[in-house]
């Protein structure tokens, strides 16, 4: 499984290559729309790379296929005019997009707090563990040195 900032890059990527190669169409319309589509959905995901941060991961799965059904609709639409390349490239994007989808990690982060109180458990019990062992270790240790100086 990819980590989640990997999907956020690429997407992104995928983004702003649809912009640029839209722009270069006589009929930018709909490539320039998706690509930016596919920027904003990336955008909005809390994740390493998001710049806005409203939406969850597991939001944003379902977003991602909704977007990819836009690609496809936007491909093969006949209302509105697209260049020949800008309909292979909609329909081209859609291997990229649909592998990441399949092989990311949507699982959240906790928070760092979460995560230092995790990391500090496992520790702080080990600590306080071998404190009360070294504390009973010692009482007993002195229980039994005065045992030994009464029967002298």
């Amino acid at each position: 499984m990819r980590p989640f900032w990997v999907h956020q890059l690429a997407e992104y990527l995928i983004g702003a290559a649809l912009v640029a190669q839209g722009m270069q169409d006589p009929d930018p319309l709909i490539p320039v729309l998706a690509g930016g589509l596919v920027v904003v959905n990336a955008a909005v995901c809390r994740g390493p790379l998001g710049a806005f941060k409203t939406i969850g991961r597991a939001t944003h799965r379902w977003l991602d296929l909704a977007v990819m059904v836009l690609l496809v609709v936007g491909a093969v639409q006949p209302f509105v005019p697209v260049a020949s390349t800008g309909r292979v490239l909609l329909l081209v994007m859609l291997l990229p997009l649909g592998f990441l989808w399949f092989y990311t990690d949507w699982a959240e982060r906790p928070q760092r707090s979460q995560r230092r109180r995790d990391a500090a458990g496992a520790t702080g019990e080990h600590a306080g563990r071998t404190a009360g062992r070294m504390a009973g270790a010692a009482y007993s240790a002195a229980r039994a040195t005065v045992r030994k100086q009464r029967r002298t």
